[in-house]
């Protein structure tokens, strides 16, 4: 019985969830694997995964929103293969041979990989939704799914060489006793979820009933094989479709359990099918992470903790130098600085912040990260301090700093729109104070457009905007605002004389941030 989970149904976009599973008759977790992989997976199989015949397929990844030229950048840089990016924003594509599979998961641009089963870039849905869901419901036997379950087997065991799960299909399986002696099947026989043809599936599963009845008599004494567990993710866009996410994730996750003879574990899966649909654009995939791989470097979270691949994303933006010294004076809890102390280590990084508990959270997650580094036997030091202080009166000496790199309060959850105006002018006004004249650089991500196009043209003198990159920060559009110092000295400009309408009230914004944590 197929079990959806709930998703945003409305006429744009929407997300579904619809889980196939088999139950397992052992203790523990077992690594994910295409053939029938149960806990009885060897070390000879792993081998024979990172050894075997090199295949080429084609990765799907999904990244910041309006970071895909980025991402595709560093792909080329990295890999040596160019991407393509999507029509659907928030996704690139690019070819890979199984010997470089590796090198995918070092990508920092990425939030989540998936090999891609199959696309169709004109997908003909029908008018009537009984027939779209009726061609959903056939579409999985007539896929190409060897290749894609031989790289998702590939990509299980190069991450149980790493010693690393994560993800809900990471806690242990409990044996279900209620589970009839049908999923205990000889070890030679393998090859039976992947179902590769569909003639050769089915009558493999003509046989199960003969074999139930045939291994009960010798249950101890048959060895016992988990077999997969799978949920159907659908992430759909369009106003033009007929049918849901829901409906479309119900009807093709069922096709999928029909060919494969897999049942539905929204949590505990071992494999994700992903069906991804933007207008006409459809695209099936297995899923290669089971959590985003932006969460790597925070462990102490605040209340608008950034995305390490968004910080990746902006640090690229601003291109770091050797030794170029680089401040974040809004830090949080350190997302950026930390991303560019590991990714762009031969810069210095200054972190600072007006709140206590910001700035402890920086240190908790620099010390976080220094004992990771450790323990794997690298080097622990990070090329970053970090400073309590006052935006607006930086106890820093004028023009010292190469980039600026920061995300400023929106005004939502941290400080207030009404405060904005008088601290967005202050706060660049000092940026421009500490900033080399003529070759520093800034790069700002705020939501709050209107407040900063006015601060900006208040400092006409000092900066100049020069792109804007628009991204979508947790549900809300933002500009990520990159700008270079101008040659102008600071102190003999006008904008040095400008007065802010009021005091920056810095303790006010303090006295909200408490409130929030």
């Amino acid at each position: 019985m197929l079990a959806t989970e709930p998703g945003t149904s409305s006429s744009n976009t929407s997300s579904s969830r619809t889980s196939v599973s088999m139950s397992s008759q052992e203790d523990g977790a077992a690594e994910p694997g295409p053939n029938t992989v149960g806990s009885s997976t060897s070390t000879s199989d792993e081998n024979d995964a990172t050894t075997g015949d090199i295949i080429s397929v084609t990765i799907g990844a999904t990244v910041p929103t309006g970071f895909e030229n980025t991402a595709a950048e560093e792909v080329k840089e990295k890999i040596g293969v160019d991407a393509r990016i999507s029509k659907d924003r928030g996704r690139i594509y690019f070819p890979i041979t199984t010997d470089k599979l590796f090198q995918v998961h070092l990508l920092k641009s990425v939030d989540n990989l998936f090999v891609v089963v199959d696309e169709y870039d004109h997908y003909q849905f029908k008018e009537s939704k009984e027939e779209t869901l009726m061609e959903l419901q056939q579409l999985a036997s007539k896929l190409p799914w060897t290749n894609a379950l031989e790289v998702w087997k590939l990509n299980g065991a190069l991450k149980k060489k790493k010693g690393y799960r994560k993800g809900g299909n990471g806690t242990k399986v409990k044996p279900n006793r209620e589970v009839t002696d049908s999923t205990v099947v000889d070890t030679e026989q393998e090859e039976l979820p992947q179902a590769v043809c569909a003639a050769e599936s089915q009558t493999k599963m003509e046989k199960m009933p003969d074999l139930e009845s045939s291994t009960q008599d010798s249950e101890e004494a048959a060895p016992k094989v988990k077999l997969l567990k799978f949920r159907v993710t659908c992430n759909r866009a369009g106003d033009k479709h007929s049918f849901s996410s829901n409906e479309a994730a119900r009807d093709f996750g069922g096709s999928v359990q029909e060919f494969f003879q897999w049942k539905a574990d929204m949590t505990k899966f071992d494999i994700e099918v992903l069906l991804n649909i933007h207008k006409e654009e459809m695209v099936i995939g297995i899923a290669l992470t089971e959590e985003s791989l932006h969460r790597r470097n925070i462990s102490h979270f605040g209340p608008t903790t950034l995305r390490s691949t968004l910080c990746y994303g902006m640090l690229r933006l601003c291109k770091p130098q050797a030794s170029d010294i680089i401040l974040d004076p809004m830090c949080g809890t350190g997302a950026i600085p930390l991303e560019g102390a590991i990714e762009f280590n031969c810069s210095f990084y200054i972190a600072g912040d007006n709140y206590d508990m910001a700035v402890n959270r920086t240190v908790n997650n620099i010390c976080h990260i220094q004992k990771r580094r450790a323990a794997k036997g690298s080097a622990s030091g990070l090329p970053i301090d970090t400073v309590r202080w006052d935006l607006c009166n930086l106890p820093i000496r004028t023009s010292s700093v190469d980039i600026i790199i920061t995300d400023m309060p929106f005004g939502k959850r941290m400080g207030s729109k009404k405060k904005n105006w008088d601290l967005y002018p202050s706060c660049l006004r000092e940026m421009a104070r500490v900033c080399r004249p003529g070759s520093g650089k800034a790069v700002l991500l705020t939501q709050d457009k209107k407040c900063f196009s006015k601060a900006i043209s208040r400092m006409g003198g000092l900066w100049r905007k020069l792109h804007t990159v628009w991204v979508n920060v947790g549900g809300l559009h933002a500009g990520v605002y990159l700008l270079k110092r101008t040659g102008a000295v600071f102190g003999q400009t006008p904008e040095d004389v400008y007065e802010s309408r009021g005091p920056v009230n810095t303790q006010g914004d303090e006295k909200d941030n408490k409130e929030i944590s």
